[in-house]
């Protein structure tokens, strides 16, 4: 018997982003109880986070529902993003091209560089006075 949903996790810096996506007739994607636009508060954020949505063509087949812990409004955006081109994998394994190539599924290993003894920050020293 097929599960009734998928599910995936996507992770950037320090962000997580679970995913439970449906088959629907109507598409919907949910973020902690929320519409995509009123939780990342910009369109260009939410349009991010579905953006593997409209890039394997599968926009009106499926209904997501995300949690999202952790990080920033970016980091959470791409969280998703890659959440949900994960579980789209596993539904579609036909779209694992387009996502590919598209950079959805490489998980951005970028995160912030731990602060060293002795230094304000990662690199930053403080000002050198010769007197």
């Amino acid at each position: 018997m097929a599960p009734t949903f998928i599910t995936a996790v996507g992770r950037r810096k320090t962000s997580s982003a679970s995913v439970r996506m449906t088959v629907a007739s109507k598409s919907s994607v949910v973020v902690n109880g929320k519409t995509p636009k009123e939780y990342f508060k910009t369109a260009e954020r939410a349009k991010i986070a579905e953006e593997a949505l409209s890039a394997a063509e599968s926009v009106e087949h499926y209904a997501v529902a995300a949690h999202i812990e952790g990080g920033g409004v970016a980091s959470q955006a791409d969280a998703l993003r890659h959440a949900i081109a994960r579980a789209l994998i596993k539904a579609e394994p036909a779209t694992r091209a387009k996502l590919k190539s598209a950079g959805f599924l490489t998980r951005d290993p970028r995160a912030k560089e731990r602060k060293k003894p002795g230094l304000v920050k990662a690199r930053k020293r403080k000002q050198w006075s010769k007197r």
